[in-house]
């Protein structure tokens, strides 16, 4: 906010990048949180960015972890924040001093960290630049205030943009919505998918979770997974419970041929490849295609890897199943990455609905007659879920709706539509964790 006789303020990120490196570590942490959090609200994939970038990268792998989660809490929390602020601010600061407040509230009412620790590092950050030092009474004042007085009533629909809560209630009514809000304020578990012969409950017992409807197995064990039993074996990789749905709404039988067709990262390539399918795996990026390679290789499972466009993809073999798991605005991960809600704007739901129609189209080309066709988005958007299908049915009569079986797959009862299709929610299975949203779809060529 640039007033009259006075410099521009920094941006959030250029004010908290100008730092001396002599200054103590628990500073440096919370002064990277800073620029995660910002990095996730200027730009999609923001903060993995910001992550392999220097200041992050420069800490010692616990303090960049403390970073991370700080920016994660703050986004997962951004509008109760606001909420405590704005309540306590007469006018609105420069946003980085707005930042510094969010990262110490952050700390103390969703990490719990120690007030005095939070404050006193948000009030030396303010110091330390020029830009932001004549605002660390505020600072100090205002968080001082949250901590003496308590944050006051806040609301879980205040963490969502208006515009994607106003959709929201729309599609799902009020009660969805809530449920939706809560569950965008929760960090999800781990879920991990497993090769045939791999024991469920040996696995849960080794990463102290539990088995769940479908064999997913759910830890809310932290860290890095690459320690953790059965990852250097490879029995099993991460994968979302619900992520795991459409790969077995495909229901691949060994022999079959199956095409994934926008495969990175490859979960579903490795469900499918371990049901015993012949698998082709489509994308687009190279570079996303290597952890699916790597994978592959970790857990001895094949697949033929195709760096390639779907849709521009010269080869006129068609398979038993085909599967697309199309490019959308992935809302419907929201727990896990709370990003999405602030970096998605209206205008994508339609131009990646385009982008859906188009390779439906071409993955109907693709299917044997008899074979299967599995449609699905990690959207919570009707234009990218149900609008497609309905749609992609009235342009192809040659193909059927068959019905979920949510059990047999691993999905909550409550995802089946009346079509027969699945629409997963968050906040389904909340007593358990949630998952992420889901649609997805069944369609059979008529033989």
């Amino acid at each position: 906010m640039a007033t009259k006789g006075r410099p521009r303020p920094a941006s959030a990120s250029e004010a908290l990048s100008e730092t001396p490196h002599q200054d103590d570590i628990g500073v440096e942490a919370r002064l990277v949180a800073g620029l995660l959090l910002n990095a996730a609200l200027e730009r999609r994939n923001g903060l993995d960015e910001a992550l392999a970038q220097p200041p992050a990268r420069a800490l010692a792998p616990v303090d960049r972890a403390f970073a991370r989660a700080v920016a994660m809490a703050a986004l997962r929390r951004l509008g109760e924040i606001d909420q405590i602020l704005d309540r306590r601010l007469q006018k609105s600061p420069p946003e980085a001093v707005r930042t510094l407040m969010r990262i110490a509230l952050a700390q103390t009412l969703v990490l719990e960290t120690p007030a005095f620790a939070a404050v006193s590092t948000a009030v030396k950050l303010a110091e330390r630049d020029p830009k932001t030092r004549p605002y660390k009474n505020l600072v100090n004042a205002v968080l001082r205030g949250v901590g003496r007085d308590g944050p006051g009533l806040t609301t879980a629909e205040s963490n969502l943009p208006d515009w994607i809560a106003a959709r929201w209630r729309a599609t799902y009514g009020e009660a969805a919505l809530t449920g939706l809000a809560l569950a965008a304020r929760e960090e999800p578990p781990t879920d991990l998918s497993l090769k045939p012969g791999v024991d469920p409950a040996a696995v849960a017992q080794a990463v102290e979770g539990e088995v769940l409807d479908g064999g997913t197995v759910r830890t809310g064990r932290r860290g890095d997974v690459a320690t953790w039993p059965g990852f250097e074996t490879g029995d099993w990789w991460v994968q979302d419970a619900a992520a795991a749905v459409p790969g077995r709404l495909l229901d691949v039988k060994p022999g079959e041929t199956a095409l994934d067709m926008c495969a990175a990262p490859g979960g579903k390539t490795l469900q499918l490849a371990a049901a015993g399918a012949s698998v082709v795996a489509l994308d687009r990026s190279a570079p996303r295609l290597k952890r699916l390679t790597q994978n592959l290789e970790r857990t001895g499972l094949a697949a033929e890897v195709v760096a390639v466009p779907a849709e521009d993809w010269e080869d006129d073999r068609t398979f038993d199943a085909v599967l697309l798991d199309a490019p959308c605005t992935a809302t419907g991960t929201f727990r896990r990455n709370p990003e999405v809600l602030r970096a998605t704007k209206p205008a994508e739901v339609a131009k990646l609905a385009d982008v859906q129609h188009r390779l439906l189209d071409a993955a109907a080309e693709r299917v044997k007659a008899g074979g299967r066709l599995v449609y699905c988005t990690c959207s919570l958007e009707r234009e990218e879920g149900e609008t497609q299908v309905i749609a992609f049915l009235r342009r192809n009569p040659g193909f059927r709706t068959v019905p979920a079986d949510p059990a047999a797959v691993g999905a909550p009862a409550e995802a089946l539509t009346p079509e027969g299709w699945l629409r997963i929610l968050p906040s389904q299975w909340a007593e358990r964790g949630g998952l992420d949203g889901f649609f997805a779809a069944r369609l059979e060529r008529i033989s």
